[in-house]
């Protein structure tokens, strides 16, 4: 259960508590230390006065007490001391003769206990303070017994006491007046602390301000605003700021990364669900016409059938690329979570030299125009290139590069096929004499269902998941597939497998 007043708190801003706490701190020092310099003080003219009252009280013992009732020359020397009270006792208390130094003393004098023999001896000659007879202040005050040998010398007098008092009101005066300068001074000088501290904690609180900002500026949709860098790294706030900064940015990375993958879902969708649909639409209006009595002849029906069975084909071959991409992806995702895959590779020891060849075949025979030749990587002589992988799976891979080289490149282009080792890598290229790709079109070309043309016709054939395929393939195999390319350069691309160790032996 809470307490009123910590709720009553919690409702204050952190900069409030902080001026408050620090206010609250200075001014407990500072009447700390008043309190302390004013009781030092007060001791200190004390002793002083005890002192001083120790002497007078050992003069005024040695002292016959003269007859009379005025004060005697001798005691009014004393007045120089302060206000000053004489007084001779008998052995029973009983005052004897009494004079003060000062005409009026403060308070009427002092209001002394009743001071016996006996009672005299049990103060031991140390001072005590008693109160005036009028008034708050005190008198200091010492009791004496009397010698034997007392002075002038050929006088005596009845033995007893004597007790000398001296007031105290100028002490209390000393010590009123310092304190009521000590809080003067305090309350000024925790005014100026206060001012001076909402000032600094301000300065302080500014970064967690400016956080505050970049908060409600991001809550609001900005995920691109960062914390100013207000202070040294070292420092707790620059500690903080450099830690919500990096947290900022893999939020905002993780956002755009986000909202990338919707739009390439919906990409997706939209392009799967066109790709689908056309080669449906198709089918559906050859049977519809067959339905409505339009094919009159069998050479009609015939090739009806001829069409129907091609869009089948197309469409079977679809979903069976949409089905290999998935479960691929599905394999890379379950293998951070440590998942059996359901793609298994039969990989095997292979020389990328029998793709090669087998490419110059594919490529001969979708277009025996073409200029066909086997190099090394980048040119030269072709040379052994051992991988471990799957062949059937490697060969679908150049099959669709082959393909893409002869659709998109204008007739007679000459291709080229190379082979061989690069560093610690086997390599296999395609590369045509082709139109090229801009940098915007060569960024894309990996997506899935991404034409250059940008288009939904058929001049060109392919669904546009063939480089997404061999992607994904030749990165299933541990290696990468990189691209050469420019406007008005061809293309270059590049298979890249590791080595066996037999080879790197």
């Amino acid at each position: 259960m809470r307490l009123p007043g910590r709720r009553w708190l919690e409702q204050w801003s952190l900069r409030t508590r902080l001026l408050c706490l620090s206010t609250a701190l200075v001014a407990v020092g500072l009447l700390g230390t008043g309190v302390i310099v004013t009781t030092a003080l007060q001791g200190y003219l004390q002793d002083r006065v005890d002192d001083r009252l120790v002497l007078t009280g050992q003069i005024a013992a040695r002292l016959v007490p003269p007859a009379g009732t005025d004060t005697p020359p001798s005691v009014r020397v004393l007045d120089v001391l302060g206000d000053i009270t004489v007084t001779y006792l008998g052995e029973d208390g009983a005052t004897r003769r009494a004079f003060d130094a000062s005409t009026t003393p403060p308070g009427g004098g002092p209001e002394l206990p009743r001071l016996d023999h006996a009672a005299v001896l049990d103060r031991e000659g140390r001072p005590f303070t008693v109160s005036a007879r009028d008034g708050e202040h005190g008198w200091r005050v010492i009791a004496l017994t009397q010698p034997t040998d007392a002075f002038p010398p050929g006088q005596s007098g009845a033995q007893g006491s004597v007790v000398v008092a001296t007031s105290l009101d100028e002490v209390d005066r000393t010590v009123a007046k310092t304190r009521n300068l000590s809080l003067t001074v305090g309350a000024a000088l925790l005014a100026a602390l206060t001012a001076a501290g909402w000032f600094a904690v301000r300065s302080g609180l500014r970064p967690l301000t400016r956080i505050e900002e970049t908060a409600t500026a991001i809550t609001a949709g900005d995920y691109s605003r960062r914390v100013p860098e207000l202070a040294a790294p070292h420092t707790e706030v620059g500690g903080l700021t450099d830690c919500l900064n990096q947290m900022l940015a893999r939020i905002d990375t993780a956002f755009q990364a986000r909202a990338a993958a919707e739009a390439r879902t919906r990409r997706f969708f939209a392009d799967a669900s066109h790709e689908l649909r056309t080669p449906l639409v198709g089918i559906k209006g050859y049977t519809d016409l067959y339905r409505m009595g339009a094919l009159p002849t069998r050479a009609d029906v015939d090739q009806t059938m001829t069409r129907i069975a091609a869009e089948s084909e197309r469409l079977t071959r679809l979903v069976e690329e949409m089905l290999l991409l998935a479960r691929i992806d599905e394999d890379a995702a379950g293998a951070d979570r440590g998942r059996e895959p359901s793609f298994a590779l039969d990989l095997a020891l292979m020389d990328l030299r029998t793709l090669a060849a087998d490419a110059i075949h594919d490529a001969r025979a979708l277009d025996a125009t073409r200029p066909v030749t086997l190099t090394g990587p980048g040119g030269g002589k072709p040379s052994t290139a051992p991988a471990i992988a799957d062949e059937a799976r490697l060969r679908q891979v150049v099959t669709n590069l082959i393909g893409n080289a002869v659709a998109h490149t204008p007739p007679g282009t000459a291709i080229r096929v190379g082979v061989g080792t690069v560093d610690d890598r086997a390599v296999l290229e395609v590369a045509d004499q082709g139109p090229g790709l801009t940098p915007e079109e060569r960024e894309r070309v990996f997506d899935r269902f991404y034409r250059t043309d940008d288009s939904r016709t058929r001049t060109t054939g392919g669904s546009g998941l063939g480089l997404a395929i061999a992607h994904a393939l030749v990165t299933a195999h541990g290696g990468r597939i990189d691209l050469v390319t420019a406007p008005g350069q061809g293309c270059t691309f590049r298979i890249l497998l590791p080595l066996t160790e037999h080879s790197l032996r």
